[in-house]
């Protein structure tokens, strides 16, 4: 099956490694500047599909290509109704063509639950739990608002200010963590399965 291409080769460490090293510098440039550059990712990106087609041909290229449309999709879908950053997703995108579907659905699940507990660990810190109430309000808001216009445009109203406004975290710490947890994992399992 093609989605397992890069999955089953020998050189995992070398995918990630690259994976979690841009993973460290996307989280301390968005910790510093609130962005993730695309000096970063676009170079990250192209490495990964020449990757895959390197290491396992046309299927590794379509496993990469496929996996950078899933992982990315999610924080496009942020970006354009939550105030998520475009480098969010373009990062995870990249992440994608390095790793495949394999791999890329273990971090892709491992990023979401890194982020779920910095959000609650912030919001405790900061004393803001309502702020958090009111991001997943107006979230699902936003996504209605998005659905019932046909995708045309996002709700008229501004958003609230002070302390119950949006909480904005840098996402690219969430998003090192996760690649980090799924790394972990994924090289235990694999020792696992080949002992």
């Amino acid at each position: 099956m093609w989605t397992k291409a890069l999955w089953e080769h020998d050189l995992q460490f070398v995918q990630w490694f690259a994976v979690v090293a841009a993973s460290v510098l996307a989280a301390a440039t968005d910790a510093r500047s609130r962005r993730i550059p695309n000096l970063l990712t676009a170079p990250l990106l192209l490495a990964g599909l020449a990757w895959s087609y390197a290491v396992a041909g046309f299927s590794g290229l379509a496993d990469g290509a496929a996996a950078c449309c899933v992982l990315a999709a999610p924080y496009v879908v942020l970006f354009l109704l939550a105030g998520g950053g475009a480098g969010d997703a373009k990062l995870m995108g990249a992440i994608g063509t390095w790793l495949g579907l394999a791999n890329g659905l273990v971090v892709l699940a491992c990023v979401s639950i890194a982020a779920v507990l910095m959000a609650l660990a912030l919001a405790l810190a900061r004393r803001q739990v309502r702020s958090v109430a009111v991001n997943l309000a107006l979230m699902g808001w936003d996504g209605l608002f998005f659905l019932v216009s046909g995708g045309k445009s996002k709700m008229p109203v501004g958003e609230p200010t002070g302390p119950t406004g949006r909480q904005k975290m840098p996402y690219g710490i969430a998003i090192c963590v996760g690649v980090m947890m799924a790394f972990g994992g994924t090289i235990l399992w694999r020792s696992v399965l080949t002992s």
